[in-house]
């Protein structure tokens, strides 16, 4: 799908057709929509196609008629039947009178600009548009860290309620999308590090100060990222620790049980001998059957009590 926008009288607004100024969006696009695209503004079709590869890397790359900048956006993705948190790529291409961005899914970066809920935002300021771009990606970063923040939170409680499988892959998830963060904002922070040295972007005064506040939030996503996967870590380790202790302690209990109940299967096994009764306790008796009960009964009180003692059950 290809979206046209342009800037008009101080709003974003929906056009049919590009013209200067326009910002044009690929939302996974089809294979047609890249090669007219291509063809008819000079684009490499490798460049269109390299942020619908799941797998490509943040990077700047100046060609001769434009610059391409692609970074790595957060994404709400389903796993396992419950929404997750991924990364995606996103490049955006600048030429001498057009911006393009493209991305496999209208995500909710590009969509708060769509929208017109940037302010200050205007399609024909390019390299202002770029900032703005990487700052709003910065700021969505923060913003799922947070929530992911509050799950742990949740999941945590669960967890010192009873221990199950479902909670502990649910913090698995929740790790999983702290990785997918970490290694994208740093592969972003590469990307920004490299914008304030290329020199076909060109800068102004005004936007340098945007600059700073994007390398600082990204910083700041960094951070935040790398401290709620030590506190998920460590989450983790500590309730490993108490499922292994839960579990010895019922491996404990279930073996003193069986050592107190052998004591009357060893007494009946000895009186249910094929032996002469000469000889055998009680035998000769007519109470012989309930003494021999309450003998059995007596012998395991009496070790369940000395188990009781040493703290075995």
């Amino acid at each position: 799908m290809i979206k046209i926008f342009r800037t008009m009288d101080g709003e974003i607004q929906h056009v049919n057709e590009a013209q200067e100024g326009c910002w044009i969006a690929l939302i996974n696009p089809t294979a047609t929509e890249i090669l007219e695209t291509s063809q008819k503004y000079k684009i490499e079709v490798d460049d269109l196609r390299a942020p619908l590869d799941d797998e490509e890397r943040s990077r700047i790359e100046v060609g001769d008629n434009y610059t391409m900048v692609l970074v790595d956006v957060p994404t709400i993705e389903e796993r396992n039947d419950k929404d997750w948190f991924g990364t995606i790529p996103m490049s955006i291409i600048v030429t001498d009178k057009l911006i393009f961005t493209v991305c496999l899914e209208d995500t909710s970066v590009l969509s708060a600009f769509m929208d017109g809920r940037v302010r200050n935002f205007y399609t024909y300021m390019k390299t202002r548009f770029i900032l703005q771009i990487l700052y709003k990606n910065a700021s969505m970063y923060l913003h799922y860290l947070r929530i992911i923040d509050k799950k742990s939170e949740v999941v945590e409680k669960k967890l010192h309620g009873s221990p199950k499988n479902q909670e502990v892959i649910e913090l698995l998830e929740l790790e999983k999308s702290l990785v997918y963060f970490t290694t994208s904002l740093r592969s972003n922070e590469v990307v920004l590090e490299r914008l304030l040295k290329t020199e076909t972007i060109k800068k102004y005064p005004e936007d340098t100060e945007l600059l700073e506040d994007v390398i600082i939030e990204n910083k700041q996503a960094i951070e935040m990222a790398n401290i709620y996967s030590g506190i998920l870590s460590g989450m983790m380790d500590a309730f490993a620790s108490v499922i292994s202790n839960n579990l010895n302690g019922v491996m404990k209990f279930l073996a003193t049980v069986t050592i107190v109940l052998s004591i009357p299967t060893m007494i009946y096994s000895a009186y249910g001998m094929n032996v002469k009764a000469e000889g055998m306790p009680f035998a000769n008796d007519p109470l012989g059957f309930l003494y021999v009960i309450l003998f059995s009964i007596v012998v395991t009180i009496v070790v369940a009590m000395v188990f009781s003692k040493k703290d075995l059950f």
